[in-house]
């Protein structure tokens, strides 16, 4: 592999792995999933290798050990393997294979998962000349991959290496010579293996000894409840060993279902008394199941049926918290989101299915429209995707599964407004639902929404802002977006958007700069004097939003200077005086993190009169607000001691 064709081939490599996640089925689709979403991330580094190689002189690698390329033949060895895994496991059936099958899998899940991550740790990115954003992304895989590794426990590279580099026509036994090859696999020999993945193992035996067992079983996406992804986003729900050998005897039926648990009412839509799974919040700030409080709406109904209060908007905003909540309450108690897709029927709240192979047959047909060649076609089809995206969860699962995504994120760059408008609208409506976020994510659609966040009308701007905010929540995707260039076109949004195209554009920006590398890119792109200008213009309406942003820039060295240079700090100690509870709260967290070690900033405070109103606050403000306020009067009096 020389200096000109190692970063081409790698791409290469990823892209074919990324060719192959369409349509994934079965026992081990969240964990192709998963290796897919890893992989993609990683196109910027090879991007950054081939530039760097394509100005190297050619060489032998063979003969030139000092080389950094040296090391890309390993990374390609592990790509390699991670594609032929994901051939072999994307659609494997638990009732057309035999167990051993499943067990392999399992195995080479776990032998690729720490080949990549141990190729990625023996590349010199310093020699390659890597930026900084593109290391940061490097980190974040590695991390998922080796929480990923450590699930099963530890394994012998011997073993390792020659496990990922075999075909997955062969069968693998991990004795502990660690190179002996048979015709048969058996976990009881392997004994680090992690519960949980030989609990996983074992539930496809029991599925192929009995049919009357396997048709209890939920879709295939419930028998991932326990996969990686689930164990990564909840570590400490990690079974230990004695625990872990018990559930992996136990039979299908005896797994807890729905209704042996009480949901809370808090979970459950007011209108349908069914768990949410969407849940929105309306005018009156209740809570709905979306497409139940959606109908309701349309039927021309302006109260709120809780309340009977007349609805001042018809708005109806995400409610991320309980959401969350929700899904963490169903994980604990083991049962599935009633989201699946399965055989042309969704499952309900209530266990039932609902057929909807009308449905996905119309979307379909809406599909092949979008990738079509006719605008009128594409302006037609998106306007009607845009609608059934804003109704319901399920549409936004058919709609994904139809693979509209892709064909949404090439009409973003459509010369036609109107259309660019719609496909914006319509990503931002499926981005609602969590799973659809990595297929976004993986059809490349970051370059294109910050486009359009650039370039495009008032009303896709806002919209491209509130898809970058929502695609932001899961953490590796604020690296990914700060590092699109989305920060300076946030930024202007914020300055010189609507109302409503400031909001959306602050809210982006305070999810993304949660993340420290997208501080000093906020920063740098004028940031401060922005919030400045909202914090003293006296018709500005989002005094709260910046300050909640500057409470999280303010701890960034290059933004705390940027602060005191723009005279915030007197401003901030008029907002202690005469403003609400939540914004003194802000203000002061904001002024304890200027003044800490900065003996300047304390005397400019003391000299601006903040003692009598910290005093009050730590009297008599939230429970926040009297904790930084107390350790604020604390460094007051250091001072005055010295």
């Amino acid at each position: 592999m020389d200096g000109v064709n190692a970063g081409g081939e790698l791409l290469a490599l990823v892209n074919d792995v990324v060719g192959v996640s369409v349509g994934f089925r079965g026992l081990f689709k969240r964990d192709c999933t998963d290796l897919v979403r890893r992989i993609a991330l990683l196109t910027h580094l090879f991007e950054e290798i081939r530039d760097f190689g394509a100005a190297l002189r050619p060489l032998d690698v063979s003969t030139s050990s000092a080389s950094p390329l040296t090391c890309l033949p390993e990374v390609a060895n592990a790509l390699q393997a991670a594609k032929r895994l994901l051939s072999a496991a994307g659609n494997f059936s638990s009732g057309a294979f035999s167990d051993g099958a499943a067990k392999k899998i399992t195995f080479q899940f776990h032998c690729v998962t720490w080949k990549l991550e141990k190729a990625l740790g023996n590349l010199p990115c310093e020699l390659f000349a890597i930026s900084e954003e593109v290391r940061e992304q490097v980190e974040l895989v590695r991390a998922q991959l080796r929480r990923a590794t450590e699930r099963y426990g530890p394994l012998n590279s011997k073993v390792v290496s020659h496990a990922a580099s075999l075909p997955l026509d062969r069968e693998i036994h991990p004795q502990k010579s660690g190179n002996r090859l048979n015709g048969s696999f058996h976990v009881e020999n392997f004994g680090n293996i992690n519960p949980e993945a030989k609990a996983k193992m074992d539930s496809v035996s029991k599925c192929n000894d009995s049919h009357s067992i396997k048709d209890q079983i939920v879709p295939e996406s419930g028998r991932l409840s326990n996969s990686s992804a689930s164990a990564e986003a909840h570590p400490s729900n990690e079974i230990d060993g004695e625990k872990g050998d018990k559930s992996a005897t136990k039979n299908l039926e005896e797994i807890k279902k729905p209704d042996s648990v009480v949901i809370p009412n808090d979970y459950l839509c007011p209108i349908s008394l069914e768990l949410m799974r969407d849940p929105v919040i309306v005018a009156t700030g209740q809570t709905y199941e979306r497409s139940y409080i959606q109908r309701w709406i349309d039927c021309s109904n302006l109260t709120c049926p809780k309340t009977q209060l007349e609805l001042q908007h018809l708005t109806l905003t995400p409610n991320y918290a309980l959401r969350s909540l929700i899904t963490q309450w169903c994980t604990k108690n083991n049962i599935e989101q009633p989201t699946g897709l399965v055989n042309g029927r969704i499952k309900k709240s209530d266990g039932t299915f609902r057929d909807v192979s009308g449905d996905i047959a119309a979307i379909e047909v809406l599909v092949r429209k979008l990738s079509g060649r006719s605008i009128e076609d594409h302006r037609a089809a998106v306007s009607e995707i845009r609608s059934l995206s804003k109704r319901s969860t399920d549409n936004r699962i058919l709609i994904a599964q139809a693979g509209a995504i892709p064909a949404l994120v090439n009409l973003l760059t459509a010369d036609d407004v109107v259309t660019q408008e719609n496909a914006v609208t319509s990503i931002l409506n499926l981005s609602i639902y969590e799973n659809n976020k990595g297929l976004i994510m993986l059809a490349g659609a970051i370059p294109s929404v910050v486009q359009v966040l650039r370039s495009g009308s008032m009303e896709a701007r806002e919209n491209a802002a509130a898809t970058l905010f929502s695609l932001s929540v899961a953490d590796e995707n604020k690296i990914i977006i700060g590092a699109s260039g989305a920060m300076p076109a946030l930024v202007e949004l914020l300055q010189n958007g609507s109302t409503r195209g400031k909001k959306d554009a602050a809210t982006a920006l305070f999810n993304l700069c949660i993340y420290q590398g997208n501080k000093s890119r906020a920063v740098k792109a004028g940031i401060i004097t922005a919030l400045s200008n909202m914090l003293t213009d006296l018709n500005n309406c989002m005094v709260d939003e910046a300050l909640a942003i500057l409470s999280v820039l303010s701890s960034h060295h290059e933004a705390k200077i940027s602060i005191v240079k723009a005279s915030i700090i007197p401003v901030l100690i008029d907002i202690l005086r005469m403003d609400l509870p939540r914004n003194k709260e802000n203000a002061t967290a904001i002024l304890l993190s200027l003044c800490k070690r900065d003996n300047e900033n304390l005397a400019c405070i003391s000299r601006l009169g903040a003692v009598v109103p910290l005093t009050d606050l730590a009297k008599s403000g939230t429970e926040r607000a009297k904790r930084k306020a107390t350790s604020l009067l604390e460094h007051l009096q250091r001072l005055q001691q010295l």
